[in-house]
């Protein structure tokens, strides 16, 4: 499967059942071609105007299934989102 393929999927959380964004990105280890990580980019804040709120890096351990239009996951409890660093303003 490539990577392309995967940003048309959506993130479904099998524990409480939300829905978790689309995949935005990969991290793949580059000499191994392993994937570690989907992150999922945080929603818009007042239409963009403000930011992003953070994205949410999920660890291959938690893929649970991938799907023909989604990937299941599996995170108990709360899961919180991975501070993103702040990108410059040109």
């Amino acid at each position: 499967m490539r990577c392309a393929t995967l940003r048309y999927k959506e993130i479904i959380n099998v524990c409480s059942g939300h829905r978790l964004g689309f995949v935005g990105d990969v991290e793949v280890d580059m000499t191994t071609g392993q994937l570690y990580a989907l992150i999922v980019p945080g929603r818009c804040r007042w239409f963009g105007l403000l930011g992003r709120e953070e994205d949410y890096v999920i660890p291959f351990d938690c893929i649970r299934r991938i799907g023909e239009d989604i990937i299941l996951v599996e995170i108990s409890g709360e899961y919180k989102r991975e501070k993103c660093p702040k990108r410059p303003i040109f």
